[in-house]
């Protein structure tokens, strides 16, 4: 669909690059490393899209047909952002802070070329069942969710036995609205 573009994701994310390779995609990776800071006023449905147009703003010079994807995935509960945990301890608290509750995902995703910018943002709910210790352990130590916002990925073990009812869009909570994504870039 897009072979006279050249596309580059800016993302490490292999969850974000599985997914644009399943929709069949072509696309060559060149990640970017920004401070995923934002300012105190943004609103918090807002902070994702915000990061995504940070990153893309690494390429500020791109050649005709180049076509920049960025993305960032915020886990929101009780008006509070997950990050992605530093070490077992904090992945822990987070799981537990999520357990029994429904929270928000929120994926922000900017796209650029030499011409445009678009940016846009998708948000899916999550409920997740009360977790065990056991269970919050196990995963843990087994998938080691250290590089994912709110210490999980719905796509491994916590999310097949924990989730019991998404509302959205299953991708953007994975990393990457790709139905979005699709339809944006069919527009460049």
């Amino acid at each position: 669909m897009f072979d006279d573009k050249k596309i580059i994701l800016a993302s490490r994310s292999p969850r974000r690059q599985m997914i644009l390779t399943e929709a069949g995609i072509d696309f060559i990776v060149k990640p970017v490393d920004v401070l995923e800071s934002y300012r105190n006023n943004i609103p918090i449905d807002e902070v994702a899209r915000y990061i995504a147009e940070k990153k893309t703003k690494q390429f500020p010079y791109l050649r005709e047909k180049e076509i920049v994807i960025a993305a960032d995935t915020t886990v929101i509960v009780d008006e509070v952002i997950l990050g992605k945990p530093a070490d077992y301890e904090e992945a822990a608290q987070m799981l537990h802070l999520l357990s029994g509750k429904t929270h928000h995902v929120t994926t922000g995703v900017c796209i650029k070329d030499r011409h445009q910018l678009v940016s846009f943002s998708d948000t899916t709910l999550v409920e997740f069942k009360e977790l065990t210790d056991k269970e919050i352990d196990y995963y843990i130590t087994n998938f080691e969710p250290y590089d994912k916002a709110g210490g999980y990925g719905i796509q491994e073990w916590i999310g097949m036995i924990g989730v019991i009812r998404i509302e959205g869009s299953y991708f953007t909570v994975m990393g990457l609205p790709v139905h979005k994504v699709y339809q944006a870039l069919l527009n460049f």
